[in-house]
């Protein structure tokens, strides 16, 4: 059985590899310049950040992440107030910053999660947060946020007058609070900020970076190679397709995940 096993396995190495070179091949990226890269000294491509902090929701900041850690060249840092795990907005699930605030000065893209309650009312309350925030912003290509990301980016002085987007329930306190002009869209690109709507529109917004810091051929390469392709069951995946009933229950489901 082991050795049946171990033939499988190779079969299917094998055939992943000359798909996935068959693809590279076709979109002109060649795949030996990548492990050529990995070992030379030649310039990197762009530098993305992601923030993290205590009770971020996972996908905000996961799912960006596996689409442009992929783009050819592309340096990803994770930072936080203190570099190690931090707990997500449930408490079962933990992600790692790789450095803290003050070891990271500059980014080409700068991409802020959002959180449930708990999570980003603190990120907005801290002063050291949204200080490195609005510091970082003045020298990147692109200051990215996924849903209530965006009301960090507007606690931080940045979308005063700004059309923008965010999480469904908190496109009010967006408005009113920090100045943004709601938006329609999955995101919404002002200059140089780019705003996603709630935790799964962060993968488009992801797909639209992507093809801008590397071209529309490697974004549609990328999103096959996450397999990318919606096609959910239910049509309630925005407040103006739900009703009134269906908003206030995924409201309640949200906070009782909480911790």
């Amino acid at each position: 059985m082991a050795s049946v096993d171990g033939g499988r396995r190779a079969v299917l190495r094998a055939a992943a590899a000359g798909a996935v070179g068959a693809g590279l091949g076709a979109t002109g990226v060649a795949v030996p310049a990548v492990a050529d890269r990995r070992q030379s000294e030649r310039a990197k491509g762009p530098r993305i950040v992601i923030l993290l902090y205590d009770g971020l929701t996972a996908l905000d900041a996961v799912g960006p992440y596996e689409v442009l850690c992929r783009v050819p060249d592309a340096e990803v840092v994770t930072v936080a107030k203190r570099a190690g795990e931090l707990r997500t907005d449930t408490g079962v699930l933990g992600l790692v910053a790789d450095r803290a605030l003050h070891q990271v000065r500059h980014a080409d893209v700068l991409l802020v999660p959002g959180a449930g309650n708990r999570g980003v009312i603190a990120a907005m309350g801290d002063a050291e947060i949204v200080d490195w925030v609005r510091r970082m912003h003045r020298r990147t290509t692109w200051t990215a946020s996924v849903c209530t990301g965006t009301l960090i980016l507007g606690a931080a002085g940045l979308l005063r007058g700004v059309p923008a987007t965010t999480y469904w329930a908190s496109r009010s306190y967006l408005e009113a609070t920090f100045g943004a002009v709601i938006t329609p869209g999955r995101f919404v690109e002002s200059g140089k900020i780019i705003t996603a709507a709630g935790v799964s529109a962060g993968i488009d917004m992801a797909l639209h970076l992507a093809a801008k810091l590397a071209g529309d051929r490697v974004a549609q390469a990328l999103q096959l190679a996450v397999e990318y392709d919606p096609d959910p069951p239910f049509d309630t995946g925005s407040p103006e397709k739900a009703g009134p009933e269906l908003r206030q229950l995924a409201l309640e489901l949200l906070e009782a995940a909480a911790r």
